[in-house]
């Protein structure tokens, strides 16, 4: 009992010190009125939905950054807005540091949290928000698995990754070692949505059309062998369980 309070405990730490991370930043960090002033007329340019949550992000200040990180997190939990979406706004909106650094954090909190919805509440749970047949595909995965299966699966570009953050949750694997490798595993293409918003912010628009060229050919190559890439996966985790 007290290892689990001590566990309780450790996480509730550290999400506090997220909460703090997450407002130190918002208020110390690039403030999109002033970064987007001489810039303002270009939101135009982009989508309808793009241009409103720009907007939007940009009315909120010096509480800006806290949002989109919230935005960010909330659409690995409940998928309320594309993913490709908000990392390139967030690119737009704060510059390619800020704009990683922000979304990265985003997609962390939002895929430690779906993990431990998984793990806390199990597979019941995690069923009533996704069909059993599509998670029936990975029940190769379990403890024994390894950390590079995990990042493979994270770093195939269209993968359903918010799926896997609740999969994770329901093997037993550590919340760090999860942490770590799906971090890492998002952060490619997390930094190619960031760069090709920065491209449109400073007018750089043949970068943004390159990027955006190379992540539909990433993304078209990932589709077509889609089932080969989750055999092969699906083959090494089997030989890792023996």
């Amino acid at each position: 009992m007290a290892t689990k309070q001590q566990k309780i405990l450790i996480k509730g730490t550290i999400f506090v010190l997220l909460v703090l991370l997450i407002l130190l930043l918002s208020r110390y960090g690039p403030q999109p009125l002033s970064v987007l002033v001489p810039l303002g007329e270009n939101v135009g340019k982009f989508y309808t939905r793009r241009r409103r949550l720009a907007r939007f992000l940009i009315s909120l200040g010096p509480y800006s950054a806290a949002i989109f990180i919230l935005l960010q997190a909330l659409q690995v939990i409940v998928s309320p807005i594309p993913g490709e979406l908000t990392g390139l706004v967030g690119g737009y909106v704060y510059g390619v540091t800020f704009g990683f650094v922000y979304s990265t954090l985003g997609l962390t909190v939002g895929s430690w949290a779906a993990f431990e919805l998984a793990n806390i509440f199990g597979k019941r749970f995690v069923e009533r928000f996704f069909k059993r047949e599509i998670l029936d595909k990975f029940n190769f995965l379990s403890t024994n698995t390894g950390t590079i299966i995990c990042f493979l699966l994270f770093l195939i570009p269209g993968f359903p990754k918010d799926i896997l953050c609740y999969v994770f949750g329901l093997t037993g694997m550590k919340t760090s070692t999860f942490l770590v490798v799906s971090t890492l595993g998002r952060m490619p293409g997390t930094y190619l949505l960031t760069i090709q918003g920065a491209s449109i912010r400073s007018q750089e628009y043949i970068t943004a059309v390159v990027i955006a060229v190379i992540l539909a050919v990433i993304l078209f190559i990932g589709y077509l062998y889609r089932d080969q890439l989750f055999q092969w996966i699906k083959h090494k985790g089997r030989e890792m369980e023996r």
